[in-house]
């Protein structure tokens, strides 16, 4: 066969080929537009780790906002509205809204992971690996780090979002690369309890022994947990008493222990 005319039979066969596929597609659009919504279908993704919220919650929420969605036609159902109404929920990372052959509506949502929780005394609230805060859900505790006393982060009830302030801003990811820290070693193991002192010191309490570290600020903090980890391997052990009420490792090169 001679060049010219295979290209001409290819030609028309790519031709055929896309005709094929537009009337295809053409029908396709067709039949979902007057094809009815049969039922809507929720998954949270990872609800095995949190549980801010809740498959019947969603679906509630749908209804509450779009109206009934069941018997609906599907060309009037907009996938990225609904994915913009559920990704707005303070808990939600993000969504997928999709209809299968069958019908059905379905969302698939991912959930925000916090890994500190701050609890001040005018309220509380959560903080992911981005930095992102979003509230307390009355519905769901994380079991994740707990920072409470007087934390100098001053949001409006509901807020969600990063921090505004450059100082609460830097003030969150020094707390948020300490803990990671701790998370990664022994300490997360030792210390149960960390709180911010009237005069902003973070103040740690181990799992035993009677001590309080005070730690400053989160400047430095591997020093600091060097110098506690000091305290611990020689300078308790020489006591033999009940040992001190107050560790101080907040400046550089010092242990001020004091009962």
């Amino acid at each position: 066969m001679k060049p010219f005319t295979r290209h001409i039979l290819l030609a028309i066969s790519i031709t055929v080929m896309l005709a094929y596929i537009s009337t295809f597609l053409g029908i396709s659009a067709k039949k979902r537009s007057e094809a009815v919504c049969t039922g809507l279908k929720v998954c949270i993704t990872d609800s095995a780790r949190n549980s801010f919220v809740t498959s019947d919650e969603i679906c509630r929420y749908i209804s509450s906002e779009l109206g009934e969605v069941t018997g609906r036609p599907l060309g009037e159902v907009d996938l990225t509205h609904i994915e913009t109404l559920v990704d707005a929920r303070s808990a939600v990372l993000k969504s997928e809204a999709f209809v299968t052959g069958d019908g059905y509506l379905n969302i698939n949502v991912t959930q925000r992971e916090p890994v500190i929780r701050f609890q001040g005394r005018d309220g509380g609230f959560y903080v992911d690996r981005d930095g992102y805060i979003f509230p307390l859900q009355s519905s769901f505790t994380s079991d994740v780090t707990i920072i409470d006393g007087y934390i100098p982060v001053h949001l409006p009830s509901g807020y969600k979002g990063m921090a505004e302030k450059e100082d609460d801003r830097e003030w969150i990811d020094g707390i948020m690369e300490m803990v990671g820290y701790m998370d990664d070693g022994i300490w997360a193991d030792i210390i149960v309890q960390i709180s911010v002192g009237k005069d902003g010191d973070i103040i740690m309490v181990p799992r035993s022994g009677g001590e309080k570290f005070i730690f400053g600020d989160t400047g430095n903090f591997e020093d600091k947990f060097c110098r506690m980890e000091k305290y611990y391997t020689a300078i308790r052990p020489a006591r033999k008493d009940a040992g001190y009420s107050y560790v101080n490792v907040k400046y550089d090169g010092q242990i001020i222990c004091r009962r």
